[in-house]
């Protein structure tokens, strides 16, 4: 997995294309996941933290999607 791009990186024809059939995915387990595969965005994001956009997170077939500081970061599933 890697982070792809963030909502500030695209435009909105792309955002649109990356949010289509969107599901809910879980917080920790993304957290999780991030940790151990992608420590500097853990680290630099400091998810260790209460994150108040947890409740957004979501997935699609080829993306994870974390709200981070009202920022989508698209990471990319392998």
């Amino acid at each position: 997995m890697y982070l792809d791009c963030t909502c500030a990186d695209i435009n909105q024809s792309k955002w649109d294309a990356l949010m289509k059939k969107t599901r809910k995915f879980s917080y920790k387990k993304l957290v999780k996941l991030i940790k151990e595969n992608m420590p500097d965005v853990y680290g630099g994001l400091a998810l260790n933290l209460y994150n108040p956009w947890a409740h957004q997170t979501k997935q699609t077939d080829t993306h994870y999607i974390l709200v981070h500081s009202a920022i989508e970061y698209f990471i990319r599933k392998e």
